[in-house]
């Protein structure tokens, strides 16, 4: 019987274990319209590191119409694309070492999609933080909050 029940809680053990890594990958999708899938980000405060995919389901390149996905303070979000744009496409949009920035992707063309993992320390419960696309002038319209709870 003890075996029943210890075999039991394996089971359930790795299925939660399972279902607790599916809380830290994150798939947000960029549209040819311009638009993420999604204008909200929900990080769970039990994952440490974050795996984050972003598809460009459009069929542009990226020098035409890329896309890209930026994650900092919101009240950093303006500098950062001012800094990003003069780093140019070649940076992805994207200044060097800028420490306001959590996280980013690459600038994607059409039909291409990117992983990157990145980890949570920088977020809290405190601060506002934002998505968006540094794509000089997505950011008006592709952008959106992260919640860390």
């Amino acid at each position: 019987m003890f075996k029943k029940i210890l075999g039991t809680a394996v089971v359930f053990g790795l299925a939660s274990s399972a279902a607790f890594a599916g809380e830290c990958d994150i798939s947000v999708e960029a549209t040819a319209s311009m638009a993420y899938s999604t204008k909200e980000i929900n990080i769970n405060k039990t994952c440490k590191e974050v795996n984050l995919t972003l598809k460009n389901a459009g069929n542009m390149p990226k020098a035409a119409m890329g896309h890209n996905l930026v994650i900092s303070k919101k009240a950093d979000m303006q500098a950062v694309l001012t800094d990003g744009n003069a780093a140019g496409l070649s940076k992805n949009f994207v200044k060097e070492n800028d420490a306001r920035v959590i996280a980013y992707t690459n600038v994607l063309g059409g039909g291409e999609s990117a992983t990157i993992k990145f980890k949570t320390d920088k977020l809290n419960n405190k601060d506002a933080f934002a998505f968006f696309c540094s794509f000089p002038g997505h950011s008006a319209v592709m952008n959106g909050v992260v919640k860390f709870n």
